[in-house]
């Protein structure tokens, strides 16, 4: 067996407003997207530039959202926490100095943190 590819699949509430969250704050390209007959999103790509790809979902079947740490290396977290409060985050960690570099942690609208750090 070889394993071909991995990344994280986020549970969330709304994933079209996640996925567009995402779009506006992380500048992130939405990828292949599939429903459901009720609409309901069960699973859909998000491209987060060269970090990779996020798998989104909508919550059910069984699949529910559970506590997240997503880490990102960004250029600059001042200004990605900025954009992401006025999203609809909120802050668990402001963002500030720290001996291994600059980062905070923000909770956006599904509950996903997010560490923001720039090395």
């Amino acid at each position: 067996m070889t394993v071909t590819r991995m990344y994280p699949r986020l549970v969330v509430s709304d994933a079209r407003a996640a996925i567009d969250f995402y779009a506006k704050v992380f500048g992130a390209v939405p990828g292949e997207s599939f429903s459901d007959d009720s609409g309901r999103i069960v699973h859909a790509e998000v491209s987060f530039g060269g970090a990779g790809v996020v798998g989104i979902k909508d919550q059910g079947d069984g699949d529910e959202p559970v506590s997240l740490i997503m880490a990102l290396e960004v250029t600059d977290p001042d200004e990605v926490a900025a954009a992401m409060e006025a999203g609809g985050a909120s802050v668990i960690y402001p963002v500030a100095d720290h001996e291994y570099g600059r980062g905070g942690r923000l909770r956006d609208p599904w509950g996903i943190q997010w560490m923001l750090m720039r090395p």
